[in-house]
C-alpha cells in the first residue's frame, strides 16, 4: 500500500468527483472535546460529503475496560457505511480539518472492514479550499450504499500483543511527547506510556500546511523511531497506539504511505491505563 493508494490530493478528487465513477465521501470532523462537527459541515463541506460522527459511529461506547473508542460492532458499522452511501464498487474518500488526524479513523475502519480502496484528502478540507473549489451548504442524504462488512483487512493489536511488541519489536506511541512522558494526562486515569513503547506524535507526520510530510522526510522520521524502510529492508513487526485509537491510525496510514503495514492497538492508552495490572512507564 503505497502513498497513492493511501492519499488523493485535492485537484484528482475534484477530477473523479466529475467523473463516470464518482467515490463517496466523508466528512469527518471531529475534535477530542469538541461537538459541533455536524453543524461545521452543514455550514460548508466538499460538494457530495457525508458527515461520519466519530464518537457514534466510528466506536462502539466507552468503557474503562475496552477504552474510549473500541472498535465498533462490524454489524453496527456495516449499517453506518451503507447510511453513507458506501458501495462495494465505488471508491470513498475521508477528510477532515486537523490534517487527516480524525478522517484516519474511517480510512482505517474502512479497511479493517474490507474495503480495498479508501483514502485520505491530503491536507483535508484547508487543501480542498486553497486549491480554489468551493463548498456546498447543509445537510447531505445520500442513496443507501451496499457494503458488506468482513472485518480483518488491517491488523489489529490487543493489550497483550502491544505489551509483546514494545518490548521484541517496535510499538509507536501517537500522542503528545509530554501525556508519552507522563508529564500531563488530560483524560485518562495514569499518565505515562506503555514499558518500550516509542514516543512518536502524530503532528509531526504532518507539514506546516497539514499534509503529509514527503515519502522521504516519513521515511527519515520512522527510520529515527527505529523502523527501517530501506527498498532492502523488510520491517519489523510494528505497532501503534494513542490515547483511544483514533490518531494511531493516522500513524498507520503514514507508515502505509511507505509500504509498512503496522498494527493499530484499538484500546490504546484508555484501555491500558484502566488496568491496574499493566505496568506504567514515565
Amino acid at each position: 500500500m503505497r502513498r497513492s493508494r493511501v492519499l488523493v490530493e485535492a485537484p484528482a478528487l475534484a477530477e473523479a468527483l466529475a467523473g463516470d465513477r464518482p467515490p463517496v465521501v466523508l466528512d469527518v470532523r471531529w475534535a477530542l472535546g469538541v461537538t459541533d462537527g455536524r453543524e461545521q459541515h452543514r455550514a460548508g463541506h466538499v460538494p457530495g460529503a457525508v458527515y461520519v460522527d466519530l464518537e457514534t459511529e466510528l466506536a462502539a461506547p466507552p468503557s474503562p475496560a475496552a477504552g474510549r473508542h473500541p472498535l465498533p460492532d462490524p454489524a453496527d458499522l456495516q449499517a453506518a457505511a451503507r447510511r453513507w452511501g458506501v458501495r462495494a464498487d465505488r471508491p470513498v474518500v475521508v477528510y477532515d480539518a486537523v490534517g487527516g488526524t480524525s478522517a484516519a479513523r474511517a480510512w482505517w475502519l474502512l479497511r479493517w472492514a474490507g474495503h480495498d480502496d479508501v483514502r485520505i484528502l491530503d491536507g483535508g478540507l484547508a487543501a480542498w479550499e486553497a486549491a480554489g473549489y468551493a463548498l456546498d451548504a447543509g445537510d447531505v442524504r445520500p442513496e443507501p450504499g451496499d457494503v458488506v462488512v468482513t472485518p480483518g483487512g488491517m491488523p489489529v493489536l490487543d493489550a497483550d500483543d502491544a505489551a509483546d511488541l514494545a518490548a521484541s519489536c517496535v510499538l509507536l506511541d501517537a500522542r503528545a511527547g509530554e501525556r508519552y512522558r507522563g508529564e500531563v494526562e488530560p483524560v485518562d486515569p495514569r499518565a505515562g506510556h506503555v514499558p518500550g513503547a516509542v514516543s512518536a506524535p502524530t503532528t509531526d507526520n504532518l507539514a506546516a500546511d497539514g499534509t503529509f510530510l514527503d515519502a522521504a522526510a516519513l521515511r527519515a522520521r520512522f527510520a529515527g523511531l527505529g523502523v527501517p524502510h530501506g527498498a532492502d529492508d523488510v520491517p519489523p513487526a510494528v505497532g501503534v497506539y494513542c490515547g483511544s485509537g483514533v490518531t494511531a491510525a493516522h500513524e498507520v496510514a503514514a507508515l502505509a504511505t511507505l509500504g509498512v503495514e503496522a498494527a493499530l492497538y484499538p484500546g490504546s492508552w484508555s484501555q491500558w491505563s484502566n488496568d491496574p495490572a499493566r505496568p506504567v512507564a514515565t
